[in-house]
């Protein structure tokens, strides 16, 4: 029987055969693509070729893309685990023709691949084709018809609607129809009584999907028309863990090599048996799945966070955890110690895994300890809220808050219920969870025209070299977000740097030979297209152009990028060689910088990092830029290759003396030129990763001044004294010693006080009645008083005390225990007289 790891590589050798360049998986966390968090797709690091926004450098392409999908047609995360067949994270297999190849091979190769190289059985596959769509004026893909027919009889080639076999990138581009192919796992007696056709897109746990091979001739327009492709696409994508589980016979993935090493972990961990209990055995396929897509994602960059991508990963620790707690008993700790089995299985395809297992478990030890706090605090909630009355209803509201804040699934919720008779209020919480969706979709909304073309031409960026250049408008089109609407041009030759890599984009200007200026507020990347952001376009967008960036924020931006340069390398010095980045933002006014390291940097280590930086700077260090340099020679001079990281075959590397990087940024000529360098921040951001925030250039000059004026004015309120600390030492010691004072006078004051209630009490309806009325603010003293009276005087006594505070009155009605026995009520009292 063939391994997991033997399926992955006969299929890049197979397409390798087939004259296929065989490329890395790309991140599976994606940083510089605005419409996607994650890789959900192979295709998905090819969508500036198929887009036609980058050059096709291999016509032929194949590869095993690491993918996550929690949302979509069967990817509810609520439902992993439940079936034998769906992931988070899960292995992409696929090939490509970009303009090369097209059904006829597409079609050829799958079948030899699957009948000939892996041996499934011929009988037991079915293909699927578009049965067209008359709405849409699209016939019926006889085209892929005729070449199944070479291998399948007609019974087993089986018509599928536009939902099932029409393939769309989105709302608008690239699109066709497209060609599943199904196995059927039952057995033969099953398979005797019910024919397999009859259950393909069904839903059978046996009967699945397991290659799509997209045939992408069309683009669809913003109106919803479609549009000849120029330039046809091959797009397929095989399920790298269905695969495994036809290859090697199984009718669960869980129950392939990838998977079975990690439940038997966890069975040995939870002293449990995989097996036996079927929602244990549901808790262990949740854990061992999540396992992979948190470890993954990790060594990604994207570490679990409050926000966006980093949100969805959390969502999904926390769920293992959960399942962990609610049935296998674990009040612990302990997915973090399924790591060193991961790697195992995983670790020889994606060496990531090893590379950065220390972090990993960190993190996701760190993650996992938070929850656990969090779920008992959620469960206290809970039972806080819980309906009065047998056989009770939670409120959905209630509910919905245990899911959104605390990370209580809705089904933990209803256990905990059902455990005590009670229930939920169902129709409530998908109330609160559509407002919810409702939310998100309107902030992330975002209409787009279609292009408008202008000129022919490819988009050229200029910037390393030019602040300035004449251009021409490519195509542009309208855009509507939160309600404001702007356009996107593209250029012909750009100055302007779009964001990415976490370098902000340039702002600038664009002005026409008659003098006519639009501002350019931000310069972003879509699809690997830059593209410029105006409100207006101008008058003519036929002419010709000076596009001129704003070069006082382009130069401060580059001195904090060149910083981040030398900053990484000097905390390598100081700290370690385990420092690497792990997130990074430069702008104008800051350079914020993520990187692995435990523990809080000391203030000594802080200044020493700050030292050997304005080192560098003062040793004027020129740039040395080297454009389309082979990735592996880059490494040979010393450039850090980072996980996580996106990068071609060629690259660019950036140095200044002893730093040397990989980064397709801009930078400043020299050293020199960023003049000052201070970290104002260092702290935390999770397990296992620290951030620093720093300043340079007239930012830093501005808060060194800053601290410099605060120092005089402390000075100042010191009486100019010359040595400041002492000064302020000094002055701590004397209030310190002025507040024992105060108290002792505060104390003998209190007892004269109280002295004098007593000797003017008086008697009201045989209660004992003192009052009292202080024309400052002393609350403290005032309920002091009144405990004190209280003891002293335990039966039919009342005292009502008053003060005055910024203008607000306090008061404060104490009642001994017998008056609140006959129904005195305190609170009512201060209530009223309010």
């Amino acid at each position: 029987m063939m391994t997991s790891n033997q399926i992955r590589q006969s299929f890049k050798d197979f397409f390798q055969s087939k004259e296929h360049r065989i490329v890395p998986s790309a991140p599976m966390v994606i940083k510089d693509d605005p419409t996607l968090m994650f890789t959900n797709a192979g295709m998905n690091q090819f969508k500036d070729i198929i887009l036609g926004n980058a050059p096709i450098k291999y016509p032929r392409v194949a590869d095993s893309q690491k993918c996550l999908r929690v949302s979509g047609k069967h990817n509810d995360l609520e439902e992993v685990g439940h079936d034998t067949y769906h992931h988070t994270m899960f292995e992409m297999l696929g090939n490509w023709s970009f303009g090369n190849y097209f059904k006829e091979e597409a079609i050829d190769w799958a079948w030899e691949y699957l009948t000939g190289v892996i041996k499934l059985d011929k009988g037991r596959l079915y293909a699927s084709i578009f049965e067209g769509s008359p709405e849409e004026n699209l016939e019926r893909d006889d085209e892929a018809i005729a070449y199944w027919k070479k291998y399948l009889p007609a019974e087993r080639i089986i018509n599928g609607s536009k939902d099932d076999n029409f393939w769309e990138m989105g709302d608008t581009g690239p699109c066709g129809p497209c060609s599943e192919i199904h196995v059927d796992l039952r057995s033969d007696e099953e398979r005797a009584k019910v024919d397999g056709a009859s259950l393909v897109n069904q839903d059978h746990p046996q009967v699945i999907e397991i290659w799509n091979l997209v045939f992408m001739q069309y683009n669809r327009k913003a109106d919803g028309s479609l549009e000849p492709l120029p330039a046809k696409v091959i797009d397929t994508g095989m399920g790298f863990e269905r695969l495994c589980m036809a290859v090697q016979g199984k009718l669960s993935n869980y129950d392939t090599d990838l998977f079975q090493p990690i439940i038997q972990k966890i069975a040995e961990i939870t002293n449990n048996r995989y097996g036996v209990d079927p929602k244990k055995d549901v808790a262990m396929r949740v854990v061992a799945d999540h396992l992979r897509t948190i470890a993954f994602s990790i060594t990604d960059g994207q570490l679990p966070s409050n926000a966006k991508a980093g949100y969805v990963i959390r969502r999904i620790l926390r769920r293992a955890v959960r399942y962990g707690y609610t049935f296998l008993g674990m009040h612990d700790a302990f997915i973090y110690r399924l790591v060193p089995t991961l790697i195992e299985v995983m670790g020889e395809a994606y060496p990531e895994l090893p590379a950065q297992q220390s972090l990993i478990e960190k993190v996701m030890k760190e993650e996992e300890e938070a929850f656990l706090r969090t779920l008992e605090t959620g469960i206290r909630l809970l039972e806080k809220n819980l309906p009065k009355e047998k056989e009770g209803v939670l409120k959905g509201e209630v509910a919905f808050q245990l899911y959104d804040t605390f990370g209580f699934p809705l089904d933990l919720t209803e256990l905990i219920l059902r455990e005590q008779g009670m229930s939920v209020d169902l129709e409530g919480f998908n109330r609160e969870m559509q407002k919810q969706k409702e939310r998100a979709r309107n902030a992330a909304a975002m209409e787009t025209g279609d292009w408008t073309k202008v000129h022919e031409g490819e988009p050229e960026f200029v910037g390393y070299d030019e602040t300035e250049s004449t251009t021409r408008i490519l195509r542009y089109r309208k855009v509507k977000q939160k309600n404001k609407q702007y356009f996107q041009l593209v250029l012909s030759r750009s100055p302007f740097y779009a964001e990415m890599g976490g370098q902000v984009g340039d702002s600038g200007w664009l002005t026409n030979e008659s003098g006519e200026t639009i501002d350019i507020f931000d310069t972003k990347r879509e699809n690997n297209l830059a593209v410029h952001l105006t409100n207006k376009l101008p008058s003519n967008p036929l002419g010709t152009f000076i596009a001129r960036i704003d070069t006082e924020k382009r130069t401060a931006t580059e001195c904090n990028h060149s910083a981040t340069h030398l900053m990484h390398e000097a905390l390598r010095e100081v700290l370690g060689n385990h420092v690497e980045q792990k997130g990074s933002y430069v702008s104008p006014e800051l350079l914020r910088f993520d990187f692995s390291h435990f523990q809080k940097m000391t203030q000594e280590e802080i200044r020493e990092v700050e030292r050997r930086v304005t080192a560098k700077i003062r040793e004027n260090y020129p740039i040395e830029e080297h454009r389309h340099v082979p990735l592996e020679e880059a490494k040979a001079q010393g450039a850090m290759a980072l996980f996580g990281e996106k990068y071609g075959e060629d690259v660019r590397t950036v140095r200044f003396g002893t730093s040397i990087e990989l980064c397709g940024g801009t930078h400043i000529s020299s050293t020199g030129r960023i003049g000052t360098f201070r970290i104002f921040s260092e702290g935390a951001i999770s397990a296992g990763v620290r951030r620093v925030e720093a300043v340079t250039a007239k930012v830093c000059e501005a808060y060194l001044y800053a601290m410099e004026d605060a120092l005089k004015e402390v000075r100042g309120l010191l009486n100019n004294v010359p040595d400041v600390m002492q000064g302020i030492h000094r002055l701590i010691a004397d209030n310190d010693e002025m507040k024992k004072e105060i108290q002792v006078y505060v104390k003998e004051r209190t007892e004269q006080l109280r002295q004098r209630l007593i000797a003017d009490r008086k008697e009201v309806n045989g209660i004992t009645l003192f009052r009292l009325v202080l024309p400052i603010g002393a609350p403290e003293v005032i309920k002091d008083i009144a405990y004190q009276l209280k003891g002293q005087f335990p039966e039919k006594m009342l005292f009502v005390g008053a003060t005055a505070a910024n203008g607000k009155p306090n008061l404060t009605v104490m009642v001994s225990d017998d008056l609140v026995a006959e129904g005195f009520h305190a609170g009512n009292m201060v209530r009223e007289a309010a």
